[in-house]
């Protein structure tokens, strides 16, 4: 019924202002959208990607590396079992301030192999309060212009632009009103990101909850939801995507 009044409104707003604009429409639910995927460390162990992909996963994020050195110790195993059961994957890059990017960029190249059926890399931004190496907090023009360099290195190695990871405190903090025209992928486990991250409707990835349940994984598992439909979503993956 809800599909039905919002496309009502889309054709015939014009006519119908003040009725629909009476409407109050609810914020959309993870189960309103059609594509759903995960992201993984070494925190859930051993997966059965055999039935991660028979679970309806559609997409996984595999946690690669992290600042200049840091190698996850699941990432190849993980890289190349998500692969064979024919789940779509990438890797993600945890960002570490108190290293040059210029050493993060050569460490992903390093470790994450060029594979052109890979989803694009992730760029993790986000603040990490609970480092014991690094309480540094750069100004936004600096990481603004260090994120730009490591997306445009990362796109002429892979061929593909990666996506932004944001968390609600990073991106209030540096994000507002930056990069447009960047895939974002936000973090929003209490309500829809529309609802606490300013000026970035743009978003292509929701991850709404750090408790989901996938069979083949133990225990909990990052879930998050693709912004559109199911045709929208086969157009990315082949870097085809028009909004």
């Amino acid at each position: 019924m809800l599909a039905l009044v919002k496309s009502f409104c889309s054709m015939f707003g014009i006519l119908f202002l003040g009725a629909c604009s009476a409407y109050d429409f609810p914020d959309p639910t993870p189960e309103d959208y059609a594509v759903h995927g995960i992201d993984v460390s070494r925190w859930q162990g051993d997966i059965d990607w055999d039935k991660v992909k028979k679970s309806g996963v559609a997409f996984a994020w595999i946690k690669a590396t992290e600042g200049g050195d840091h190698v996850d110790p699941r990432f190849a195993q993980n890289w190349i079992a998500a692969r064979k059961a024919g789940v779509p994957r990438g890797a993600y890059h945890f960002y570490y301030f108190c290293r040059p990017v210029e050493e993060q960029i050569a460490w992903v190249k390093e470790v994450v192999p060029q594979d052109p059926d890979a989803i694009p890399l992730v760029l993790d931004m986000e603040w990490n309060a609970h480092s014991k190496t690094c309480r540094l907090r750069p100004e936004r023009a600096k990481i603004v212009r260090d994120m730009k360099v490591f997306l445009d290195e990362m796109e002429r190695h892979y061929g593909k632009r990666p996506v932004i990871y944001s968390s609600v405190d990073f991106h209030r903090d540096r994000m507002v009103g930056a990069l447009k025209g960047e895939q974002f992928w936000l973090r929003s486990v209490a309500t829809h990101p529309k609802n606490i991250y300013d000026q970035r409707d743009d978003w292509v990835f929701w991850q709404y909850t750090a408790e989901g349940r996938v069979s083949g994984v133990k225990g909990d598992v990052d879930r998050n939801a693709f912004f559109g439909t199911k045709s929208q979503y086969r157009a990315w993956l082949k870097g085809k995507l028009k909004r």
